[in-house]
Protein backbone atom coordinates (compact mmCIF):
# COMPACT_ATOMS: atom_id res chain seq x y z
CA UNK A 1 0.00 0.00 0.00
CA UNK A 2 1.47 3.32 -1.06
CA UNK A 3 1.59 6.16 1.44
CA UNK A 4 0.54 9.62 0.26
CA UNK A 5 1.19 12.78 2.27
CA UNK A 6 -1.15 15.73 1.63
CA UNK A 7 0.26 19.18 2.39
CA UNK A 8 -2.73 21.48 1.83
CA UNK A 9 -3.87 24.48 3.88
CA UNK A 10 -7.53 24.21 2.83
CA UNK A 11 -8.99 21.56 5.17
CA UNK A 12 -11.96 20.92 2.87
CA UNK A 13 -9.71 20.09 -0.07
CA UNK A 14 -7.29 18.07 2.08
CA UNK A 15 -10.10 15.95 3.57
CA UNK A 16 -11.71 15.42 0.16
CA UNK A 17 -8.40 14.18 -1.26
CA UNK A 18 -7.78 12.00 1.78
CA UNK A 19 -11.23 10.37 1.64
CA UNK A 20 -11.13 9.81 -2.13
CA UNK A 21 -7.62 8.33 -2.23
CA UNK A 22 -8.32 6.14 0.80
CA UNK A 23 -11.19 4.55 -1.12
CA UNK A 24 -8.68 3.57 -3.80
CA UNK A 25 -6.47 1.80 -1.27
CA UNK A 26 -3.90 4.50 -0.53
CA UNK A 27 -2.61 5.13 2.99
CA UNK A 28 -3.12 8.89 3.24
CA UNK A 29 -2.06 11.42 5.85
CA UNK A 30 -2.64 15.18 6.10
CA UNK A 31 0.07 17.54 7.34
CA UNK A 32 -1.12 19.40 10.44
CA UNK A 33 1.97 21.41 11.45
CA UNK A 34 2.98 23.74 8.64
CA UNK A 35 6.01 25.04 10.52
CA UNK A 36 7.59 21.56 10.68
CA UNK A 37 6.81 19.79 7.41
CA UNK A 38 10.19 18.06 7.16
CA UNK A 39 9.78 16.34 10.52
CA UNK A 40 6.32 15.09 9.52
CA UNK A 41 7.71 13.85 6.19
CA UNK A 42 10.39 11.84 7.98
CA UNK A 43 7.84 10.25 10.33
CA UNK A 44 5.37 9.50 7.54
CA UNK A 45 7.84 8.16 4.95
CA UNK A 46 5.39 8.68 2.06
CA UNK A 47 5.89 7.34 -1.45
CA UNK A 48 4.25 10.47 -2.94
CA UNK A 49 3.43 14.01 -1.83
CA UNK A 50 0.59 16.32 -2.87
CA UNK A 51 1.84 19.83 -2.15
CA UNK A 52 0.07 23.18 -2.35
CA UNK A 53 2.06 26.35 -3.04
CA UNK A 54 0.21 28.71 -0.68
CA UNK A 55 0.90 27.54 2.88
CA UNK A 56 1.35 29.18 6.30
CA UNK A 57 4.91 30.04 7.41
CA UNK A 58 6.73 28.86 4.24
CA UNK A 59 5.35 28.20 0.77
CA UNK A 60 5.33 24.93 -1.12
CA UNK A 61 8.43 25.83 -3.12
CA UNK A 62 10.43 26.08 0.10
CA UNK A 63 9.21 22.74 1.43
CA UNK A 64 9.81 21.05 -1.90
CA UNK A 65 13.45 22.15 -1.85
CA UNK A 66 13.82 20.99 1.79
CA UNK A 67 12.38 17.56 1.02
CA UNK A 68 14.62 17.27 -2.03
CA UNK A 69 17.64 17.51 0.28
CA UNK A 70 16.48 14.23 1.83
CA UNK A 71 14.60 12.28 -0.80
CA UNK A 72 13.64 11.84 -4.46
CA UNK A 73 10.04 11.02 -3.47
CA UNK A 74 7.57 12.09 -6.24
CA UNK A 75 5.95 15.49 -5.57
CA UNK A 76 2.82 16.75 -7.32
CA UNK A 77 2.06 20.44 -6.85
CA UNK A 78 -1.62 21.39 -6.58
CA UNK A 79 -2.42 25.09 -6.69
CA UNK A 80 -4.90 27.70 -7.83
CA UNK A 81 -1.88 29.69 -9.02
CA UNK A 82 -1.64 27.77 -12.27
CA UNK A 83 0.15 30.37 -14.39
CA UNK A 84 3.23 29.45 -16.39
CA UNK A 85 5.62 31.13 -13.94
CA UNK A 86 4.44 29.02 -10.99
CA UNK A 87 4.43 25.82 -13.06
CA UNK A 88 8.02 26.46 -14.20
CA UNK A 89 9.06 27.34 -10.63
CA UNK A 90 7.47 24.13 -9.29
CA UNK A 91 9.38 22.00 -11.80
CA UNK A 92 12.64 23.86 -11.16
CA UNK A 93 12.32 23.32 -7.40
CA UNK A 94 12.03 19.57 -7.89
CA UNK A 95 8.34 18.95 -8.52
CA UNK A 96 7.31 16.07 -10.79
CA UNK A 97 3.89 17.32 -11.90
CA UNK A 98 1.52 20.25 -11.49
CA UNK A 99 -2.28 20.20 -11.17
CA UNK A 100 -4.23 23.47 -11.20
CA UNK A 101 -7.25 24.08 -8.97
CA UNK A 102 -10.10 23.47 -9.34
CA UNK A 103 -9.33 19.90 -10.27
CA UNK A 104 -11.17 16.67 -10.93
CA UNK A 105 -10.44 13.93 -8.39
CA UNK A 106 -10.32 11.26 -11.10
CA UNK A 107 -7.63 13.25 -12.91
CA UNK A 108 -5.56 13.48 -9.72
CA UNK A 109 -5.93 9.74 -9.21
CA UNK A 110 -4.78 9.00 -12.77
CA UNK A 111 -1.73 11.26 -12.40
CA UNK A 112 -0.83 9.71 -9.04
CA UNK A 113 -1.07 6.17 -10.41
CA UNK A 114 1.01 7.05 -13.47
CA UNK A 115 3.71 8.77 -11.42
CA UNK A 116 3.90 5.91 -8.93
CA UNK A 117 4.30 3.41 -11.79
CA UNK A 118 7.10 5.44 -13.36
CA UNK A 119 8.88 5.96 -10.05
CA UNK A 120 8.70 2.56 -8.44
CA UNK A 121 8.54 0.06 -11.31
CA UNK A 122 12.32 0.05 -11.73
CA UNK A 123 13.57 0.87 -8.25
CA UNK A 124 12.89 0.04 -4.64
CA UNK A 125 11.06 2.43 -2.39
CA UNK A 126 13.34 5.00 -0.83
CA UNK A 127 13.49 4.88 2.95
CA UNK A 128 14.77 7.17 5.65
CA UNK A 129 15.80 6.47 9.24
CA UNK A 130 15.90 9.38 11.69
CA UNK A 131 17.17 10.10 15.20
CA UNK A 132 17.95 13.44 16.88
CA UNK A 133 17.34 15.27 13.62
CA UNK A 134 19.91 13.23 11.70
CA UNK A 135 18.47 11.42 8.68
CA UNK A 136 20.04 8.29 7.19
CA UNK A 137 19.05 7.84 3.54
CA UNK A 138 19.00 4.13 2.66
CA UNK A 139 18.90 5.02 -1.02
CA UNK A 140 22.34 6.63 -1.28
CA UNK A 141 24.07 5.66 2.01
CA UNK A 142 24.37 9.23 3.29
CA UNK A 143 23.41 10.91 6.53
CA UNK A 144 22.25 14.53 6.69
CA UNK A 145 22.19 16.74 9.75
CA UNK A 146 21.46 20.50 9.82
CA UNK A 147 22.21 21.02 6.12
CA UNK A 148 25.42 18.98 6.39
CA UNK A 149 25.73 15.78 4.38
CA UNK A 150 28.08 12.93 5.21
CA UNK A 151 29.16 10.21 2.81
CA UNK A 152 29.49 6.88 4.64
CA UNK A 153 31.61 3.87 3.75
CA UNK A 154 29.78 0.59 3.15
CA UNK A 155 30.62 -0.70 6.63
CA UNK A 156 29.78 2.59 8.36
CA UNK A 157 26.44 2.69 6.59
CA UNK A 158 25.55 -0.90 7.52
CA UNK A 159 26.51 -0.34 11.16
CA UNK A 160 24.44 2.83 11.46
CA UNK A 161 21.51 1.30 9.58
CA UNK A 162 21.40 -1.66 11.97
CA UNK A 163 21.59 0.58 15.05
CA UNK A 164 18.82 2.88 13.79
CA UNK A 165 16.63 -0.06 12.82
CA UNK A 166 16.94 -1.14 16.46
CA UNK A 167 16.70 2.35 17.96
CA UNK A 168 16.29 2.16 21.72
CA UNK A 169 17.67 -1.40 21.88
CA UNK A 170 21.23 -2.53 22.44
CA UNK A 171 22.79 -4.31 19.45
CA UNK A 172 25.57 -6.78 20.23
CA UNK A 173 28.96 -6.67 18.52
CA UNK A 174 28.32 -10.16 17.18
CA UNK A 175 25.07 -9.02 15.54
CA UNK A 176 26.87 -6.10 13.87
CA UNK A 177 29.67 -8.33 12.59
CA UNK A 178 27.13 -10.79 11.25
CA UNK A 179 25.39 -7.98 9.32
CA UNK A 180 28.71 -6.92 7.81
CA UNK A 181 29.63 -10.51 6.87
CA UNK A 182 26.39 -10.74 4.90
CA UNK A 183 27.91 -8.18 2.52
CA UNK A 184 31.08 -10.22 1.95
CA UNK A 185 33.07 -7.99 4.29
CA UNK A 186 35.29 -9.99 6.63
CA UNK A 187 35.17 -8.10 9.92
CA UNK A 188 36.86 -9.29 13.09
CA UNK A 189 36.49 -7.75 16.52
CA UNK A 190 39.37 -5.30 16.04
CA UNK A 191 38.14 -4.19 12.61
CA UNK A 192 34.70 -3.47 14.05
CA UNK A 193 36.27 -1.29 16.74
CA UNK A 194 38.17 0.69 14.08
CA UNK A 195 35.00 1.12 11.98
CA UNK A 196 33.00 2.23 15.00
CA UNK A 197 35.67 4.78 16.01
CA UNK A 198 35.74 6.26 12.49
CA UNK A 199 31.96 6.41 12.34
CA UNK A 200 31.74 8.20 15.69
CA UNK A 201 34.37 10.75 14.64
CA UNK A 202 32.51 11.36 11.39
CA UNK A 203 29.24 11.94 13.28
CA UNK A 204 30.96 14.22 15.79
CA UNK A 205 32.37 16.32 12.93
CA UNK A 206 28.85 17.57 12.16
CA UNK A 207 27.81 18.00 15.79
CA UNK A 208 26.37 14.55 16.53
CA UNK A 209 28.28 13.97 19.76
CA UNK A 210 27.47 10.82 21.77
CA UNK A 211 25.12 9.69 19.00
CA UNK A 212 26.16 6.06 19.55
CA UNK A 213 26.38 4.82 23.15
CA UNK A 214 28.59 1.92 24.22
CA UNK A 215 26.91 -0.53 26.60
CA UNK A 216 29.92 -2.21 28.19
CA UNK A 217 29.87 -5.96 27.72
CA UNK A 218 26.67 -5.80 25.69
CA UNK A 219 27.13 -3.76 22.50
CA UNK A 220 26.00 -0.42 21.11
CA UNK A 221 22.88 1.70 21.32
CA UNK A 222 21.29 4.59 19.44
CA UNK A 223 18.47 6.32 21.34
CA UNK A 224 17.21 5.82 24.86
CA UNK A 225 16.65 2.31 26.18
CA UNK A 226 13.02 1.16 25.87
Amino acid sequence: MYKIMIIEDDATIANALCDYLSKWGFDTSIADDFAHITEQFIRCEPQLILLDISLPYFNGFYWCSEIRKLSKVPIIFISSAGDNMNIVMAMNMGGDDFIAKPFNLSVILAKIQALLRRTYSFQGELSLLEHRGAVLNLGDATIRYQDQKLELTKNEFKILQLLLENKGRTVSRDAIMQRLWENDSFVDDNTLTVNMTRLRKKLESVGLTDYITTKKGLGYLVGDLT
